[in-house]
């Protein structure tokens, strides 16, 4: 054990030097003068000795981790010493393609678990992780394959976003397991010191969720001094010190330690001579050697913690700066060592000059030993961590359950879908598993988890069935259940999401994800829905019901910029079907393109990079319509596909045009029969995706600036066939900006249709004719962009 901490000891020194070099060079020697990481220099500091126990002995090759933020230079330290991160890289550390300024699991290259960044969702996502990975290896998919510990490493700042709350009652619903957090308790947030008492609440409340907490204090040294005569006196001054005088303190050194200590306990014999009989530099040494800080001790916690599987919070008492000149500072956050301070620190290191950036350039002990030692270590034994899984086949066509004529909502033909999917015995079945925050009846999952089950680690019968109470719900929970049943918190559902989204990668099993939320409450949970797509998670959104469609239940309920967020959310393709045989061929799309992770040049057709897939979003309706009477060909599913189709062609001298999405399809299809008597040629084109048209149409024209002359979108060829002088009027339930830019594509007018301000409680009818989507808004709308004589049936707007 003794050689084992003096190898971890001079590994955590090289760490801290390859951490503060590669902060000093991005500020002081790379020529980026608008570049400033010095919140990087005191955050990573305070995790080096921890960072370097877990890595080097604790943790496991199918462990995961989320690294704290600003911890992120000692990640890249680490990972350069192990041989996973380049010496290129590291030196253009926040510069261009270089290490990232948070660890990244897309753009870094030194096998990144969690993208962190957006303080608190790396710590909620481990705890979803560790949930999804009971989920895998309870339905037996992980035989080959250990459980994982999932870890956060957290700031205890970072402890104040709520949704680190939101996901702990989560937790402790499903009977969380395999779950570490570990508090930097450095006391220091960005702009102040933490509040007195605070981590006996964070203890408190960890405990109260079922937690085990560690609290590691006190290091080695300090320890020892406390069994000396005398040293009860020190520990009852340390306990009762407050934050901002501890880290004040810190900041000014031995000798102000010695005169607050000897002026506050006073002259007590033994504790005095426990004092004096250390130098200033000991005195330092022993007021800082907090637990956190600490080897031996932290190697005793997270070994004691490794015999079991219950979650563990553990709180590590740390310096924010330790070891540099900033340390205890309350401005330290944004501080930066100055040249002549990173001169001073290299000499202390030991570094020599021009070997700044050499893996063992701070060591003392042989680098031949120190490779070994780190070669040898659990995490870093089987070399890259990243896993794959094998795709899931999907059919050539989903079941599409509406029938010619008959009224059915987009809604209700979504859960017939999955409904007609559970019933087959299949793998795409098998691995669909369904999530929702407490709506799964009201977005119409019922179906499908009557079928397949609720999932649980342990079974749970339905006490309505088992007392023979009549209900349309066959609630059941075990271990083969496909859904996952979680509290009204979305935030929760989106991290959730991201976690189901990247099994394949992380258990090595595929799963193919589908959350249900309502379409309002989005915006709820968009940073969180951000974050999963940061990570290149794959789900399917399914948002419903949306829009002021939703009539009677008022403004709160009623989206109207979702379709903006569905437009503007990189890695996620978004959709808005009218008719249910738009949206099976949308679905079965959907489970292809979330599985798919190929490179290579983008589809000549639409200019979408298909091939490298995402997640996909679909903006749903409770509306019923009636569905239309057609074949679905090939290319008509191709079109609906790729984001539109021509539900009446305009003729050869069309002067207006129609573009309609989603549930208004009604009312633009009426208005196109009436302006049928004063316009010629009226086309209708239905739009199933504004974000796929968009996206289509700037990367066509990049491609066009690039060389590619030829280079046509799918929404320029849709338009190609009308005359400058046509006139457009897009129409959607949502923001009017989601389709106004048709305009710009080939210079036509346009008059575009749609919600801006909040709605409130009626019928579909008095809400469509107060924020003009109705038939008569289309047809004004049409009279005032296109040239001709006064069109016929026009009633007065409201």
């Amino acid at each position: 054990m003794t050689r084992k901490l003096e190898y971890l000891n001079e590994i955590e020194r090289c760490v801290s030097w390859l951490a503060a070099w590669t902060i000093h060079h991005a500020n002081h020697v790379r020529e980026c003068d608008e570049i400033k990481v010095g919140g990087h220099q005191a955050s990573s500091a305070s995790l080096s000795t921890i960072m370097t126990a877990l890595y080097g002995s604790v943790l496991r090759p199918q462990d995961r981790v989320a690294v704290k933020p600003h911890a992120a230079p000692i990640f890249h330290a680490l990972q350069y010493l192990a041989g996973n991160q380049t010496h290129e890289k590291l030196m253009n550390f926040r510069g261009y393609k270089g290490a990232q300024s948070y660890p990244s699991r897309t753009k870094d290259v030194d096998d990144v678990d969690f993208s962190t960044g957006s303080v608190g969702l790396g710590v909620a996502q481990t705890l979803f992780s560790s949930l999804v990975q009971d989920y895998v290896s309870g339905h037996g998919w992980m035989k080959e394959r250990a459980e994982g510990r999932m870890v956060s490493l957290i700031g205890d700042a970072e402890m104040d976003e709520g949704n680190i709350y939101e996901a702990l009652i989560e937790g402790w619903k499903h009977g969380l397991r395999n779950c570490w957090w570990v508090v930097d308790y450095n006391r220091q947030s960005l702009d102040a010191v933490i509040r007195e008492g605070l981590w006996q609440r964070f203890e408190q409340i960890f405990r109260n969720f079922g937690w085990d907490v560690m609290v590691l204090r006190h290091g080695a040294l300090q320890e020892a001094a406390f069994a000396e005569p005398g040293g009860e006196k020190l520990l009852e001054w340390i306990e009762r010190c407050p934050n901002q005088l501890y880290s004040a303190l810190t900041f000014q050194g031995g000798a102000a330690w010695r005169k607050r200590l000897l002026d506050e306990i006073g002259d007590q014999g033994p504790v005095t001579t426990l004092i004096e009989r250390r130098s200033d530099d000991e005195l330092q040494a022993l007021m800082t050697n907090l637990g956190g800080h600490d080897m031996p001790s932290l190697l005793e916690a997270f070994e004691a913690a490794s015999r079991h599987d219950r979650p563990v919070c553990f709180i590590c008492y740390t310096i924010k700066g330790y070891g540099l000149p900033l340390a205890g500072h309350k401005d330290n956050h944004a501080g930066q060592m100055t040249p002549t301070q990173m001169e001073d620190y290299r000499l202390q290191m030991g570094v020599k000059r021009d070997e700044e950036w050499d893996k063992w350039a701070a060591a003392t002990l042989p680098e031949a030993e120190l490779d070994a030692f780190f070669a040898k270590a659990p995490f870093f034994s089987e070399g890259h961590r990243r896993l794959s899984a094998p795709s899931v086949p999907v059919p050539e066509t989903l079941p599409s359950p509406g029938q010619p004529g008959k009224p059915l909502s987009t809604q209700m033909g979504f859960g017939q879908i999955l409904n007609d999917i559970a019933r087959e015995r299949s793998l795409l079945a098998d691995r669909i598993v369904t999530t929702s925050p407490d709506v799964t009846v009201s977005t119409n999952l019922g179906g499908w988890v009557n079928r397949r089950g609720l999932f649980a680690r342990e079974t749970m019968a339905d006490t309505f069935k088992a007392e023979r109470i009549p209900s349309t719900f066959t609630w059941e929970f075990g271990p083969k259940g496909q859904h996952l049943e979680l509290g009204i918190a979305e935030s929760n559902l989106m991290i959730m999401l991201g976690a189901l989204g990247l099994s394949h990668s992380i258990n090595g099993v595929r799963l193919l994800p589908i959350g249900t939320v309502y379409d309002p409450f989005i915006y709820r949970s968009a940073d969180q829905l951000n974050y999963a797509c940061y990570q290149d998670a794959r789900f399917m959104l399914v948002a419903t019901p949306s829009g002021v469609t939703l009539a009677p239940e008022g403004g709160a309920h009623q989206s109207i910029g979702t379709p903006l967020i569905g437009m503007a959310q990189d890695g996620l393709c978004a959709f808005e079907p009218a008719f249910v045989d738009e949206l099976s061929v949308i679905m079965r799309f959907a489970f292809d393109y979330m599985q798919r992770n190929g490179e290579g040049d983008p589809d000549e057709t639409t200019w979408l990079r298909d091939q490298t897939g995402g997640s996909v979003y679909l903006r749903l309706s409770t509306r019923p319509l009636e569905q239309p009477l057609r074949d679905m060909n090939p290319a008509l599913a191709r079109d609906i596909v790729n984001g539109a189709y021509w539900l009446r062609p305009p003729g050869p001298n069309a002067s207006v045009v129609i573009a309609y999405q989603g549930v208004v399809a009604p009312e633009a299809i009426a208005a196109t029969g009436l302006l049928a008597e004063d316009r010629r040629d009226v086309g209708l084109l239905a739009i199933t995706s504004a974000d796929r048209l968009n996206a289509g149409w700037q990367a066509a024209e990049r491609a066009r600036q690039r060389g590619a002359i030829g280079a046509l979108s799918h929404i320029e060829r849709l338009l190609a066939p009308l005359s400058r002088d046509c006139g457009i009027v897009t129409v959607i339930d949502g923001h009017p900006a989601t389709l106004a830019w048709l305009g710009g594509v080939n210079g036509h007018r346009v008059k575009a249709l749609g919600v801006e301000q909040f709605g409130q409680t009626g019928t579909i009818a008095d809400l469509y004719r107060h924020h003009g989507l109705d038939t008569n808004a289309i047809v004004h709308a049409a009279q005032a962009v296109s040239a001709g004589p006064a069109v016929r049936y026009r009633k007065a707007l409201p």
